[in-house]
């Protein structure tokens, strides 16, 4: 039985947790790696509310994610995500997409500062290998 694209999608945010995560600053793009988790087809990724990510996406909240490829293994296929951002106010959700190390940045899933954002996608590109044509996930 062949694996449906959203199911590869879906494998791959679950074995995937670091990726990048490019924002617009200043006309330009800027990007940095970022804990990814996923509620379905949905990105979430943690910040402190003083990072420079989270003034980028008040400004324009369109963000690019890349996730997945790893050089040293079996798991060549990757994603781009192009996603809108937004914060995420969800106590429940705050506290289940909390983990111990983003303690280099946040204190607790309690923190004030902690901001979870939400990054919802618009166009998924998913690669099964490099060199390949991406297969584009239908949202």
């Amino acid at each position: 039985m062949t694996e449906s694209l959203k199911e590869k999608v879906l494998d791959l945010f679950s074995h995937h947790k670091i990726g990048t995560l490019a924002t617009v600053r200043n006309d330009r793009p800027y990007s940095r790696f970022m804990m990814f988790f996923n509620q379905e087809l949905t990105l979430y990724t943690a910040s402190n509310q003083h990072a420079h990510k989270a003034e980028d996406m008040a400004q324009n909240p369109h963000v690019h994610i890349l996730l997945g490829y790893d050089r040293d293994s079996d798991h060549k296929h990757y994603v781009e995500v192009e996603a809108t951002a937004e914060v995420e106010e969800s106590k429940e959700l705050k506290k289940k997409f909390w983990d111990d190390y983003l303690k280099h940045w946040i204190a607790d899933a309690e923190d004030p500062e902690y901001m979870l954002l939400k990054l919802t996608p618009k166009t998924i590109l998913y690669y099964e290998k490099e060199g390949d044509e991406p297969q584009e996930l239908s949202i």
